[in-house]
């Protein structure tokens, strides 16, 4: 049973609002492996590849003509014009393919717009108010600009935000979207080919092979789970050539058989019982123009297995983990909230190509998980961060340092790809409110957990606030004592264990030295003394005292 979680928890301080239940994982997996095509090959599959390209540019130029008022009938009729020169299931395929892209786009628009509205409500906040206004926290308002120059500059980037928010309802409300097939990326960088460094020739190639299309839709019931890309258990591909390039096939039925063998290692097995038993598998084949390579992506939908829940997924306690700049903070806590064993600190470097630090999330993630399993311990607390809108200046000022910092900082990433690898270690994933715990964790826990041989971090002791938060536990080690009055009414003071724990009324152990702290160990004015705390035998000042040799009833006779 494979299941990950997202469970969010608010609150601050001792107060918590618990969570419904554990959130299931992924319903979909993708493998790809690398195919290793001939020159004959290579050239059917481009050939192929720009012919369905410039059908989908054409279908996704018609889709974005319809706007919202597409439906079932005009969907129908796209898909009967690209049958003609296709195949029906080539269309399907290229109709659905455009409609999630236009739907993408929308999606998009909508996020742009909401980043918009705050920006403009947090920028103009600041040239209303007077220049070099402080802010004032319970007042609720915001500091002023320092200088004139400042007001001036907020000002236009005030006006530029507003315009950009009223071309983008504009879109909106008709239905407009601004989609290249090949990305907006590469279409830009045409002209910029010097700073690149790349020729015309170079980038005519890649943009060629970005606008190609070579992705088919599995079909349950038919053989090997799709009929238009099939790869069969013996690791053949073929290909139904659309009816535009039907004398390339070297197979009946219009088919293309590639020299080249398919060979998938990871998640093999599962795949080779999806096309057994003839069930759907989605077959998509790309060209890397970089490295000269194609590659074919295979992917498929599963059942999502039940969602654990949320008191079986704590019942044996959290790994707590702390997301940093350059390493992931974990600390095991068992039920009640008290760390066990030593803290871990997974470490990666977030600087270079996206690729290298993909790779090195995905490693501390990996060493993540191996040291949850050898805990025993079945789920991971994190922090429930994003930072979307953080990094502007509005929010942080000049500190362009911290913001450069948020801003490559793979909150997102991280979270998203820690919940799929965890769902194939049947790892549920607990996400908390991340107020104070950096904080509070500094307050409560650094101190008490620092020995002589081991030093407690920030972050070692803000992954213990997290993984209180997740348990339900303040982070506070101990609640405030009771009233003098009701001393005996308010119960036991300690939050670390429950009723049920044995040794739980004992006494604590005598620490050495005073017990306030205002005054250490022999300091204050009167800490030789040792008369001054009974008030009533002090004396005025310092005097001297002789003991007499006999008791005073025989003194008299002396």
């Amino acid at each position: 049973m494979r299941q990950s979680g997202l469970r969010c928890q608010w609150g601050r301080g001792g107060r918590t609002a618990e969570g419904d239940a554990v959130v299931s994982g992924p319903a979909g997996v993708a493998i790809r492996t690398r195919l290793r095509v001939s020159s004959a090959d290579a050239s059917v599959l481009t050939e192929t590849g720009m012919f369905l390209g410039s059908l989908a540019s054409r279908d996704l130029e018609t889709r974005s003509r319809q706007g919202p008022g597409h439906d079932a009938a005009s969907w129908a009729l796209r898909k009967r014009e690209l049958t003609e020169s296709s195949s029906a299931r080539w269309a399907g395929s290229i109709t659905k393919a455009t409609h999630d892209q236009w739907a993408l786009a929308r999606r998009g628009q909508a996020a742009e717009m909401a980043w918009l509205r705050g920006e403009i409500t947090r920028t103009e906040a600041r040239p209303a108010r007077p220049l070099g206004a402080k802010a004032d926290k319970r007042a609720g308002t915001t500091r002023g600009c320092v200088t004139r120059s400042e007001w001036h500059a907020k000002s236009r980037r005030l006006r530029v935000l507003q315009d950009r928010l009223t071309a983008l309802r504009a879109d909106w409300a008709a239905g407009r979207v601004h989609v290249v097939r090949g990305g907006k990326r590469l279409a830009r960088l045409r002209h910029h080919l010097d700073e690149a460094g790349l020729s015309r020739h170079a980038w005519q190639e890649r943009w060629r092979t970005a606008r190609m299309f070579l992705a088919a839709d599995g079909e349950s019931g038919k053989r090997c789970g799709n009929e238009t890309i099939r790869v069969t258990g013996s690791g053949e591909l073929s290909i139904r050539l659309p009816a535009g390039l039907a004398h390339l096939a070297n197979s009946p039925h219009g088919r293309y058989v590639l020299d080249a063998t398919v060979a998938f290692t990871h998640r093999a097995g599962e795949w080779r019982d999806r096309i057994v038993a003839d069930r759907a598998v989605a077959y998509r084949i790309h060209h890397d123009v970089l490295r000269g390579r194609w590659y074919v992506t295979a992917s498929w939908q599963r059942a999502v297995a039940p969602a654990v829940p949320l008191r079986a997924a704590l019942a044996r306690g959290v790994v707590a983990v702390d997301m940093n700049d350059d390493h992931l903070a974990a600390w095991r806590l068992d039920v009640h909230g008290n760390p066990v064993g030593a803290p871990r600190r997974f470490f990666y470097d977030l600087s270079g190509s996206a690729q290298h630090r993909d790779a090195q999330i995905r490693h501390a993630l990996t060493r993540l998980l191996h040291h949850t399993r050898r805990t025993g311990v079945s789920s991971i607390a994190i922090e429930d961060l994003d930072f979307t809108d953080g990094s502007t200046r509005e929010r942080h000022g000049r500190n362009k340092s911290f913001r450069r910092l948020i801003s490559r900082f793979p909150t997102a990433k991280l979270k998203a790809r820690l919940v799929l690898m965890a769902a194939e270690w049947n790892v549920g994933v607990v996400a908390v409110d991340p107020a104070y715990t950096s904080r509070w964790g500094a307050q409560h826990w650094r101190r008490p957990l620092t020995t002589a041989t081991r030093e407690v971090t920030r972050h070692d002791a803000a992954a213990v606030a997290i993984g209180r938060r997740a348990l339900g536990h303040p982070i506070r080690r101990r609640t405030a004592p009771p009233p003098h009055d009701r001393r005996d009414r308010a119960g036991h003071r300690t939050v670390q264990a429950g009723p049920e724990t044995r040794g739980r009324e004992e006494t604590r152990p005598r620490l050495p030295g005073p017990r306030t702290r205002s005054v250490p160990p022999g300091r204050g004015a009167k800490a030789g003394d040792q008369r001054a705390q009974h008030r009533s035998g002090h004396a005025a000042g310092p005097t001297s005292w002789r003991q007499d040799v006999l008791p005073p009833s025989l003194q008299e006779y002396g």
